[in-house]
């Protein structure tokens, strides 16, 4: 047998887990690697620009296909500039394979140049990480790290390659299983325990689905859709499960949450029986606990068992993978159970609706300042929906989740766990990548998207024609708005008084820059824009006051919102 070096093992790994492209950034310790990519066409390595970059577009990529994103960094501060990435991908169930180079071995605690312990640093936001100190452990570990992100819950795994293990040469053996004794998901859930989920649903007249990340993870939108049509429940969606029920639905409510729907908040706070599918309940959906869904019962479906009971109590827990627990339980409500609905269950939709039509989603429209709304809903109504949106986060993020429709899954990515501003560029470079006949929409705000803008190179390099639309209102505007609320105005450090001119900054990086400054630009950018195969920088030149509502104020029970009307606005205050 042939012995490879470990660069050689690497490369050759990454190709029998179908690996086509890997995000990274060179440095002295993994120059090995990069040398055999040099070599190998079989894997395209997309140079970022930083490796937060990298991480943010593998990320973006795992979201849009499902399948692990890889990353390869050099050791240090190659390896410590991932972390922010790492992390939201962690937050966010995401799977990636993260290399990073390490010192050689016998150096590694001796302070050499460009050393840290990256394991050490990454084991909190990791699901599992490694250190390989044998170029004969490689295949087996890149095997095992493909298995552990993508399976159970996924997440993201970190491989740190001491520059001698990549180096050294040895036996190639490709582990064709893997089977790790301390590692074993769960995938069917107790039948009792469904079954008993049945009856609950069964009995309950007032009933609501809030449906999570899980749903699309797992692939089970079209056995959620079953649940809820035929059982005529309606659904709620967390900022995480946007697209994984269609947001055309007659069943669909909305976001739910501290800027859900009027509708999504105030059902959720009158049900009987909520059906929590793939969520893990944050603070950020249920408010001030204590007075979360006071009246309801809980079943709780996840693949995660330290999820459940986490947050909330719940009556009924499911631990197994959503696509195989719902297959189930619609089997049973519609054979054993076969559906004995109501007159109440048919008062509750009418109720549904009565809150719907009651508070919309709305705001203020004008013919002489542009609202961010007005942008969001414009792209929603030129795409017809038919695009993947990633979003920066903050109150581009919000407007994006309350007025775009989602009716497909994978088509909203988003920081939802860590709310990583400076996301949602590279993310859509990765998505672009992954779909490059799809049309991929960053929403970004002016303070987000200065944190990655470098990679508007990597775009342009790489001929991903992106479309980023800021909302440029000059300030970090969910910060603000929150100062406006509940800090007496007092707007320390929030107003972003030296800006760029995006416009100039994507020429000078060799894509298009266009602008809109009044409500009658908006609709001919966004057409220019769509119709260029080549990176686009939107700046929409908005509303600063505008305001992300309905509104819960931290430690306030979701159905206690504040709609804007309650306040009316004032001169602005800027602290400097």
């Amino acid at each position: 047998m042939t012995k490879l070096t470990g660069a050689e093992i690497v490369i050759e790994c990454l190709k029998r887990e179908g690996v086509k492209h890997i995000f990274g950034y060179p440095g002295g310790v993994v120059l090995n690697i990069f040398d055999y990519l040099y070599q190998d066409k079989d894997i395209q390595l997309i140079l970022t620009r930083h490796e937060q970059g990298a991480v943010h577009a593998a990320d973006g990529y795992a979201r849009s296909t499902g399948k692990p994103g890889v990353v390869l960094v050099t050791s240090g501060p190659g390896a410590t500039n991932t972390v922010t990435g790492i992390a939201t991908a962690y937050m966010d169930s995401v799977p990636l394979i993260v290399l990073t180079g390490q010192v050689p071995t016998a150096l590694i605690g001796n302070d050499a140049f460009q050393e840290a312990d990256i394991v050490g640093i990454t084991r909190p936001c990791t699901k599992y990480n490694y250190l390989v100190k044998k170029t004969e452990d490689l295949a087996r570990v890149i095997r095992e790290a493909f298995y552990i992100a993508s399976t159970g819950r996924p997440g993201p795994v970190l491989i740190d390659l001491p520059k001698d293990v990549t180096a050294g040469k040895a036996d190639f053996i490709w582990p064709e299983e893997v089977k790790i004794r301390s590692y074993n998901p769960k995938y069917e859930g107790n039948k009792w325990m469904i079954n008993q989920a049945a009856h609950e649903i069964a009995r309950s007249k007032r009933p609501v689905i809030i449906a999570g990340g899980g749903i699309i993870i797992s692939g089970a939108s079209k056995e959620l859709r079953e649940l809820a049509e035929h059982n005529h429940i309606p659904v709620a969606n967390t900022l995480m499960g946007l697209g994984g029920f269609p947001g055309t639905h007659k069943l669909f409510m909305g976001m739910l949450g501290m800027h859900g729907t009027y509708c999504a908040n105030m059902a959720v706070q009158n049900s009987d029986l909520i059906i929590g599918l793939g969520i893990r309940f944050d603070d950020r959906v249920t408010g001030k606990v204590s007075t979360f869904a006071p009246h309801a019962r809980i079943i709780h479906v996840d693949i995660d068992p330290t999820s459940i009971r986490k947050s909330v109590r719940v009556d009924i827990p499911v631990v197994g993978d959503l696509k195989r627990v719902l297959t189930v339980l619609n089997k049973i409500l519609k054979e054993e159970i076969k559906g004995q609905w109501s007159e109440v269950r048919k008062a509750w939709l009418k109720q549904v609706e009565a809150w719907k039509a009651e508070r919309p989603l709305s705001y203020e429209h004008s013919t002489e300042v542009i609202k961010p709304q007005y942008v969001v809903e414009k792209i929603y109504e030129l795409t017809g929906g038919d695009a993947i949106v990633t979003t920066e986060v903050g109150q581009n993020q919000m407007w994006a989740a309350q007025f775009f429709k989602f009716d497909r899954p994978r088509t909203f990515i988003t920081s939802g766990g860590l709310g990583t501003m400076g996301f949602g560029f590279p993310a859509a470079i990765g998505a672009q990548l992954a779909h490059p006949n799809k049309l991929v929409i960053d929403i970004a705000g002016d303070g987000s998207i200065q944190m990655n803008i470098q990679e508007l190179a990597t775009a342009v390099l790489n001929k991903l024609p992106v479309k980023v639309a800021i909302l440029n209102n000059r300030y970090l505007g969910m910060v603000r708005q929150w100062q406006e609320l509940f800090f007496g105005e007092r707007y320390s450090h929030t107003y972003l008084d030296v800006a760029p001119d995006f416009v100039k900054v994507a020429e000078a990086y060799g894509a298009v820059g266009l602008r809109a400054t009044k409500p009658s630009e908006v609709e001919p950018v966004l057409r220019e824009a769509f119709k260029v195969k080549m990176p686009v920088f939107m700046d929409f030149i908005v509303d600063w006051k505008e305001k992300v509502f309905p509104m819960v104020p931290a430690g306030a029970s979701i159905d206690e919102m504040i709609f804007g009307e309650e306040k009316k606005e004032k001169k602005l205050k800027v602290v400097k």
